[in-house]
């Protein structure tokens, strides 16, 4: 049974950092382009980062470029992505997709949210 699950949110000050988890049973993340999107309440999904199977080549979204980095580790079959200088607009439930890497594109756009495996989510908060 493939599974995957987001972990590491968490209430956090403006300008602190949270590194997020997603992990996956059943599955090998390395041969899959991942996702990261969030979405806020009353809000539009919104792509946050994606890293390409195998994977050196990673993209972020206008809004989180500078502050957020996404790695893989493959011996943990886990992929992290790292916040930093946080601010209360990242404030979400934040989501990891693992989508099958010959049909997941991850582009400079950032607007995909793939169509494979997601778990589900994890909030993060950030308070002013």
């Amino acid at each position: 049974q493939v599974q995957v699950v987001e972990s590491g949110g968490g209430l956090v000050q403006t300008g602190g950092s949270l590194r997020l988890s997603c992990t996956a049973s059943g599955l090998s993340l390395v041969d899959y382009t991942i996702y990261w999107f969030r979405q806020a309440p009353g809000t539009e999904r919104e792509g946050v980062s994606c890293i390409r199977s195998r994977g050196g080549v990673r993209y972020y979204g206008d809004s989180v470029i500078g502050r957020f980095t996404i790695s893989r580790d493959n011996g943990k079959n886990t992929v992290y992505p790292q916040m930093n200088s946080l601010k209360p607009e990242d404030t979400a439930m934040y989501y990891c997709d693992a989508t099958w890497a010959a049909v997941g594109r991850c582009t400079a756009a950032v607007n995909g949210f793939g169509s494979g495996y997601r778990g589900q989510g994890t909030q993060v908060t950030v308070s002013s």
